[in-house]
């Protein structure tokens, strides 16, 4: 049995660019996608932070130190230049994959610069 996981994500990352008439994806800055290991092409899911938006497309990569979050495609009618978005991606593990999984977690501040990275999300406490 293999049970679906969090593999990657970017925390609170704003949109740079929101392009209608593109083939569709969402690029990335390409040091965002090595740090967090998302793939060139991998599916991510999207989850907008200001108006609760959530919707599937898949990565590109963006030149690398540009810090640009591009929303393109039909997606860009669901987040716009300045929102703040969560970028996510999950993978199948097997039983014995999931003992030692940790999640790549990167957190970003304002200009999508890194805030830091973890492996674990905090516990919510009541």
């Amino acid at each position: 049995m293999f049970t679906i996981m969090l593999k990657a994500k970017l925390h609170m990352a704003r949109v740079t660019h929101a392009v209608l008439n593109y083939e569709g994806s969402c690029a990335i800055d390409g040091e965002l996608l090595d740090m967090s290991g998302i793939r060139e092409n991998e599916q991510v899911q999207i989850y907008n932070v200001e108006n609760g938006q959530r919707f599937t497309t898949y990565a590109i990569r963006a030149e690398e130190g540009s810090r640009v979050i591009s929303v393109n495609g039909a997606a860009a009618h669901l987040a716009g230049v300045g929102e703040r978005v969560i970028i996510c991606s999950y993978a199948h593990y097997s039983e014995a994959e999931l003992e030692n999984h940790q999640p790549a977690l990167v957190y970003l501040q304002e200009g999508n610069a890194i805030s830091h990275t973890s492996h674990a999300i905090p516990v919510q406490m009541a």
